[in-house]
């Protein structure tokens, strides 16, 4: 039989670009999660909960502007019962290792907070994760990490009854791949995250609450650690918001702000603390991009930037 040239060429079209789709489907199939776990040195990428589209609009779009002023990726994650992302999802070691603790923390414990448990392992199948899982009790918030080295709050011990103290920190500093380092809980703080006290500078410096407005006894705590690991502290304003319809609420805490490549989002709430505390983030960052956002109405339920983000390489 013969084949005609125009036939021939018309085939081999046709087969290159068969061959081209299936590829392409290749690459829109493979969770975007993977691909990054692969290339932990690439620019990051910012992770939100569908749900604080839903709950918060307007503070969501504004959030979006400004990560696409900056031209960060950002994306939502599907399949969650709560805005507070950065608690629930996997921990991302500097290597790029992605690591799932078990989510069951005791202040979610009670019939009053059933519909917004959910199960761990179900999410990370519905966003194509395919994490290490640890039976280690962790919130993703009580995990900050910076060059070898991670903050955790002694909530952790209570968390995991069965561990032995040693034992625990000996197996969070092989998973995480980093010095452990504890730091007291905030008794006031149902969480106990360490996110809502402190943040890393670098490896020898941190960012937290004002010493001067904290509890005696949590002021001693964090000045054994500061001696121990040699460490320099700069104190940022934080207040209270004493809300009787919001006994949970986060309003005040600048230092749970959203870092980014080279942009820090700073959270403000309408008071004169927020010129204080910019001016210490531009003084502390000089060579990152500040941008504030009104984050109140998010706050009012108990967290503020880093706690409603989950961010990635």
């Amino acid at each position: 039989m013969r084949i005609s040239f125009g036939l021939l060429i018309g085939i081999i079209v046709c087969l290159i670009s068969t061959k081209a789709a299936t590829c392409n489907e290749f690459y829109k199939n493979e969770s975007m999660f993977e691909m990054k776990d692969k290339n932990p040195s690439s620019e990051q990428t910012v992770y939100l909960s569908e749900l604080l589209m839903d709950k918060y609009p307007e503070t969501c779009k504004n959030l979006i502007a400004i990560l696409e002023k900056h031209h960060v990726k950002y994306s939502f994650i599907k399949g969650t019962k709560d805005i507070w992302c950065r608690d629930y999802m996997p921990v991302q070691t500097e290597s790029g290792k992605m690591i799932q603790f078990k989510y069951e923390p005791s202040y979610l414990k009670g019939k009053e907070w059933d519909s917004i448990r959910f199960d761990v392992h179900e999410v990370c199948k519905i966003n194509g994760l395919n994490p290490q899982f640890s039976d280690i009790n962790l919130d993703g918030g009580n995990v900050l990490i910076c060059d070898g080295r991670a903050i955790l709050s002694d909530r952790i011990f209570s968390e995991n009854p069965d561990y032995k103290k040693d034992s625990l920190i000996d197996e969070l500093s092989k998973l995480l791949e980093c010095e452990i380092i504890i730091i007291p809980a905030q008794k006031a703080d149902m969480t106990g995250h360490a996110d809502g006290m402190v943040r890393f500078v670098d490896r020898n410096t941190i960012l937290g609450n004002d010493r001067a407005k904290e509890s005696q006894k949590w002021t001693k705590g964090i000045q054994k650690v500061i001696d121990q690991y040699k460490l320099t502290y700069i104190d940022i304003p934080f207040f209270e918001d004493k809300d009787r319809k919001h006994p949970d609420s986060a309003v005040g805490i600048y230092v749970n702000y959203l870092e980014v490549n080279d942009l820090i989002v700073m959270p403000i709430f309408n008071r004169d603390e927020d010129k204080q505390a910019l001016e210490i983030l531009k003084k502390t960052f000089p060579n990152k991009k500040i941008e504030t956002i009104d984050y109140s109405d998010v706050a009012k339920e108990g967290g503020v930037l880093n706690c409603t983000t989950w961010v990635v390489r």
